[in-house]
């Protein structure tokens, strides 16, 4: 059985470290691999770009996924389709801005991947957003971009507001499809001190936090495979 990791940075493995972005081992796919260890002739692959968004995700769906013959696919995305061009918002902070990728858009495209997906009788798995720190996020994109972002937060309710809202309406989403969803979300909120669990950028995972996922997403995977016969391959 082939498990593709298919994503953004979350999937990647990124990880705010000593004040630089980094990949690290300990991401949710490496972290899923070991978990299946137990499980017969089981393959997790990461496919996971840095900065993707569901644009991007359509676009190289059938090079990165579908060309190597999955039988489950993994879709996380969404964090960055709903942030926004903080250097454009700092330009312009009483401007009109829009989220990177507007939410009509965002769930068109995630229709797309499952059926895609279906198509090839694939199995997709829709996976929620992981939780954030706003206060660590904004203090993050200030230090970069000024101080003048803070009124644009206060105009339309901050990343928190939208973050929750795409979340929202990919659960809906995945109920109207009828495909599975794997509350990572809500998982790593109740595993511990969001401290230890969320990097210091406020919107990526520490190792710790990318083990809670990865088991959240293992545990889901049990319950999918349990009674159905494994490839032997």
């Amino acid at each position: 059985m082939k498990i593709v990791c298919f994503g953004d940075s979350l999937t990647r493995g990124i990880s705010y470290v000593k004040g630089r972005l980094r990949i690290i081992k300990d991401n949710y796919p490496n972290s899923l691999a070991k978990l299946t260890e137990s499980l017969p002739f089981v393959e997790v692959l990461n496919k996971g770009v840095f900065n993707d968004n569901s644009d991007l995700l359509v676009s190289r769906i059938d090079k990165d996924v579908m060309s190597e013959n999955p039988d489950i696919v993994l879709i996380e995305v969404g964090g960055n389709d709903c942030n926004f061009h903080w250097d454009e918002v700092a330009k312009n902070p009483e401007g009109n801005h829009e989220p990177i990728v507007p939410i009509e858009r965002y769930l068109e495209n995630i229709t797309h991947l499952v059926k895609q997906v279906q198509d090839k009788h694939v199995t997709p798995f829709l996976l929620t957003l992981p939780p954030l720190d706003p206060a660590r996020y904004y203090r993050s994109i200030a230090e970069r971009f000024g101080p003048s972002i803070g009124h644009f937060v206060s105009q339309v309710g901050g990343i928190e507001h939208w973050h929750g809202m795409y979340n929202r309406q990919l659960k809906n989403l995945a109920e109207e499809l009828k495909v599975p969803l794997i509350d990572v979300r809500s998982y790593i909120k109740s595993a511990g001190d969001l401290n230890h669990l969320i990097s210091d950028d406020g919107i990526h995972l520490t190792s710790k936090g990318y083990q809670q996922m990865s088991m959240a997403i293992f545990s889901d995977l049990q319950k999918h495979m349990a009674g159905k016969a494994l490839p032997q391959s």
